[in-house]
């Protein structure tokens, strides 16, 4: 959610960054024109003023127009501005540069034809950076309420332009520092907002795996994922109990009903000593009472695991499976197959040595169950980046891609090895064991036919591994 909330929110920013950077640019560049216009027009207004005092025809050694011919050539010169005074016939009264004449066209002769009118010029059209334009102002010269010239200055850009990329590069500093604060204000927020979601998204994923107990801590956060935080509490509270009132359920009748099982099944061995031997319906009697045991057996056990807390030790991942291969040898031997352990020799990971032997057994022995005589059944025992794994490979007949999805599900059994001994409960056994501790199974194929089982433990210490801000509730009682 946040690699969509993140680009979202710094685009809208940006957005408004650049709404208020476009006016504050445009705005610099016209204050920057409008002061160099400003002093054009009081250049200007004091070249008219000089020039209403010098009277056609004017003299060659007229000390008034000297005068204001060398206060244009300084301007001129100190400034690189181009200025003149000019009748309404073109012709001039004084200009600099001497080989600066009035244009025929443009800004220049606009301005002109506009000063005749008695007024000053229009402000000139905005230059811009890229533009190589000039800024043209005219001012009129006025003796006893008549037009008798136009001051024009000419003036070049470059510096004003120059200001003007000053001010634009001053503002891009700030929008990129402000973009950058935003940015950084974005991450916080994203944060404060989905911490709620990364809390509750933890809790959701312990109880998948069977951790019923991890509970949503109701920090920080908007208002209404504090709510949903509660909600998903309650809803956790209500889901466990119901868990527990089946997991109760499952194992009072398991136990209630040992009982006249045990006594109906001594009864039929019982009667079977007054039938002749070798009847065979009291042996298939016999064989479905000792199957209905065990499955009430199973299924006390299931209940147990799933009441059972994990009890985490640092623990010998690979002595313990050999351990167990060990104990089923005599099994595989009796059924004419091999059972062998490799990988590496030592490997530890934290887990509930009790729970992980019980799964170990329960995998080992449903690959004993449905690998021919003559085949092999392999243990192999490997850490693999966070957890350590045991792996048991068998060459039975395996599982198709349907029936691979359903194997470990509570008295699921395919329909291709009904013949074949066992209540369907023991890998699913072994899956609540495992998931108590943090630990995982997985199913696949083992090439070119048989079933590969991988056992998974964390090697991490328990309080290395959280998945999230999570917290764990005591048992209900």
């Amino acid at each position: 959610m946040r690699t969509r909330l993140l680009p979202l929110l710094i685009v809208l920013m940006a957005a408004v960054l650049l709404a208020l950077g476009f006016p504050l640019a445009i705005s610099v560049a016209g204050a920057e024109q409008q002061k160099v216009v400003i002093d054009r027009i009081d250049d200007t207004a004091r070249f008219a003023a000089l020039a209403q005092f010098i009277s056609e025809p004017v003299a060659p050694d007229d000390e008034r127009r000297r005068t204001l011919q060398a206060d244009l050539d300084a301007y001129a010169t100190v400034y690189g501005i181009r200025a003149g005074i000019f009748y309404r016939d073109d012709r001039y009264l004084a200009r600099a540069p001497s080989t600066w004449n009035l244009p025929r066209e443009g800004e220049g002769r606009a301005a002109f034809q506009e000063a005749l009118l008695g007024r000053r010029s229009h402000d000139p059209p905005q230059v811009w950076p890229w533009q190589h334009g000039r800024i043209v102002v005219a001012s009129p010269v006025v003796r006893d309420g008549d037009v008798v010239a136009v001051v024009v200055i000419d003036s070049p850009t470059d510096e004003m332009r120059a200001r003007i990329l000053h001010g634009w590069l001053i503002i891009a500093l700030g929008e990129a520092a402000a973009m950058l604060v935003a940015v950084g204000a974005a991450f916080r927020l994203t944060g404060w907002v989905l911490l709620p979601v990364r809390t509750l998204d933890a809790a959701t994923h312990d109880i998948a795996r069977g951790r019923m107990r991890s509970r949503v801590v109701e920090g920080g956060g908007p208002p209404e994922l504090r709510r949903l935080a509660r909600s998903f509490n309650e809803m956790a509270d209500n889901v466990e109990e119901v868990l527990e009132q089946q997991r109760a359920f499952v194992a009072d009748a398991s136990h209630q009903l040992r009982n006249p099982l045990s006594a109906l099944l001594l009864r039929i061995e019982l009667l079977a000593l007054e039938l002749p031997e070798g009847n065979e319906e009291i042996a298939s009697v016999r064989l479905e009472g000792k199957r209905l045991a065990q499955v009430l057996d199973d299924l006390l056990d299931l209940a147990l695991a799933e009441h059972a807390e994990a009890d985490l030790a640092l623990t010998d991942v690979a002595a313990l499976a050999a351990e167990r291969v060990a104990a089923w040898h005599p099994v595989a031997d009796g059924k004419g197959v091999g059972l062998t352990q490799d990988g590496a020799p030592a490997v530890t990971a934290w887990a509930d040595p009790i729970a992980l032997s019980s799964a170990l057994d329960a995998v080992i022995d449903n690959a004993l169950k449905f690998t021919p005589p003559g085949q092999d059944v392999t243990v192999s025992v490997a850490a693999e980046g966070p957890v350590s794994t045991v792996v048991v490979t068998d060459r039975g007949p395996g599982l198709t891609d349907e029936e691979l999805e359903r194997v470990g599900d509570r008295f699921w059994r395919s329909n291709r090895h009904q013949n074949v001994r066992g209540s369907g409960l023991g890998l699913s056994i072994a899956r609540v064991l495992l998931a108590a501790g943090g630990g995982t199974i997985d199913y696949g194929r083992n090439d070119p036919h048989g079933l590969r089982v991988t056992v998974s433990v964390p090697r991490d210490a328990p309080h290395d591994r959280r998945d999230g801000p999570s917290r764990r509730t005591p048992a209900k009682a």
